[in-house]
């Protein structure tokens, strides 16, 4: 049971990370500076649409028009944080994943003093 938890989390963490760099390499495109053109950012770009994608789309059908900015992701990211959370705290967790607040589970003390 403990290994399938641990495989959650990674999934998570992994996903966490998918969202992030799909965000950053929207603000490359859109900032002009990547080539839209290069075969490898149009391969990474269609590879993080399509892993993303599918659950940014609910989110953005219930958040109200913000102009340019879209924050679908901050929630997600969000969601995501508070299901690992869930997960550590109902005692479905081991010592493997370290503090709760341990929020990406490769960078330890990233909350700080409020990560305890």
């Amino acid at each position: 049971m403990q290994s399938l938890v641990l495989l959650i989390d990674t999934v998570l963490n992994i996903y966490i990370w998918l969202l992030i760099a799909s965000a950053v390499l929207s603000w490359l495109v859109v900032l002009n500076v990547v080539n839209t053109r290069n075969q490898g950012v149009i391969a990474i770009g269609n590879f993080l649409y399509r892993i993303t994608e599918p659950a940014l789309r609910p989110i953005r059908r219930i958040l109200p028009n913000l102009g340019g900015i879209d924050i679908s992701p901050v929630i997600l990211i969000l969601l995501l944080i508070f299901l690992q959370n869930l997960l550590r705290e109902y005692g479905l967790a081991s010592s493997h994943f370290g503090e709760v607040g341990n929020t990406f589970g490769l960078l330890p003390g990233l909350l700080g003093p409020f990560g305890a």
